[in-house]
């Protein structure tokens, strides 16, 4: 009986350590984001930014 609780016990906390092992990288990963997210809002908001929609070409396909 002590012996199962004991496995309980390693098993729980080896659950809660990868849990938190896995947090932990994605938690890293955050200002990254953060910080490429941001590069697109300015990229975006620039008056000159040419990632802008685009412009439609109205000539026809066979060159006339």
């Amino acid at each position: 009986m002590d012996a199962q609780i004991v496995l309980g016990i390693l098993a729980a906390a080896g659950a809660v350590s990868i849990f938190l092992f896995a947090l932990k990288g994605l938690l890293d990963q955050v200002p990254d984001v953060i910080r490429s997210w941001r590069r697109i809002v300015v990229e975006v908001r620039r008056p000159d930014s040419d990632h802008g929609p685009e412009q439609e070409d109205h000539r026809s396909v066979d060159g006339s």
